[in-house]
């Protein structure tokens, strides 16, 4: 009887040992499954659960699993293949762009663009009022900022294996604030009738604009990206021209803004 006591703790102790040595496997929806894993491929981990059978392997899609921890303590996180940082090591992260129409507007701006990480990045625009084709003769002088952050459209449909493009490439949605200041001179009540009667005035206008565009990527290099945006905008436009540069509207009468733009620049 006291040999049959200790064969039962013993074999007690080696499923004990066997259960303490498992490793945890945790899903992306906080599931838990403890088991041995036997194999980490690229898109699939392989697993026994000793509990259900020794000699049946199971599987499971990495992009179901957060995090392994294993028998010894250590951890190894995944992400869904889609926006795994790791995919996009050869992408060009950083772009500058040049709006190819704002000189005729009488400015010159440029973006800079940075890759926060899969489907996000951020950008800031710098305009130089003055800078262009001054058609209107209004002496224009100043400059205009926007930033935005970028959020790039993922496919409708997940195909195992699919990736972006490029890490910047896409239609987006990108919310922004502008904010422009120049000075210019003006004709008193409009009436052109000589150089005598102009005089320097100001303009300080800011918005809020949601954009909507796409940006196309060439070759790891050359870009376009379009885009259109609404919002609101409001500050000190005496002449109500409407015109400010970052953006056109805003006006005290009618608040709404709009901004468009074609722009062409370089991945580096």
């Amino acid at each position: 009887m006291e040999r049959l006591s200790l064969t039962i703790a013993f074999l007690t102790l080696i499923a004990l040992s066997k259960l303490c040595a498992q490793d945890i496997l945790i899903k992306t929806n906080n599931d838990t499954i403890n088991c041995v894993i036997k194999e980490i491929g690229d898109e699939e981990i392989k697993y026994l659960t000793p509990e259900i059978s020794e000699t049946i392997l199971f599987g499971i899609n990495k992009d179901k699993v957060n995090k392994v921890i294993f028998a010894n303590g250590k951890e190894l996180e995944f992400s869904e293949f889609l926006y795994d940082p790791s995919n996009y090591i050869t992408d060009q992260k950083n772009n500058i762009k040049l709006n190819f129409l704002s000189p005729l507007f009488n400015s010159v701006n440029i973006c800079y663009e940075k890759s926060i990480k899969p489907g996000r990045s951020f950008e800031t625009t710098l305009g130089v009022i003055g800078a262009g084709w001054d058609l209107g003769n209004n002496n224009e002088s100043g400059a205009f900022i926007k930033m935005g952050y970028k959020f790039i459209k993922s496919p409708d449909y997940y195909i195992r294996g699919q990736k972006f493009a490029h890490i910047l490439k896409g239609s987006y949605i990108r919310p922004e604030i502008a904010f422009s200041y120049y000075e210019y001179s003006a004709y008193k009540n409009y009436s052109f009738i000589g150089e005598d009667e102009r005089y320097t005035d100001i303009n300080v206008m800011f918005a809020v604009l949601l954009n909507v565009g796409k940006q196309w990527i060439f070759e790891n290099g050359f870009l376009m990206d379009w885009f259109v945006g609404v919002g609101y905008g409001f500050g000190q436009d005496d002449k109500d021209f409407g015109l400010h540069k970052a953006f056109i509207g805003g006006v005290e009468e009618f608040p709404l803004a709009i901004s468009m733009g074609l722009r062409v620049g370089w991945n580096f």
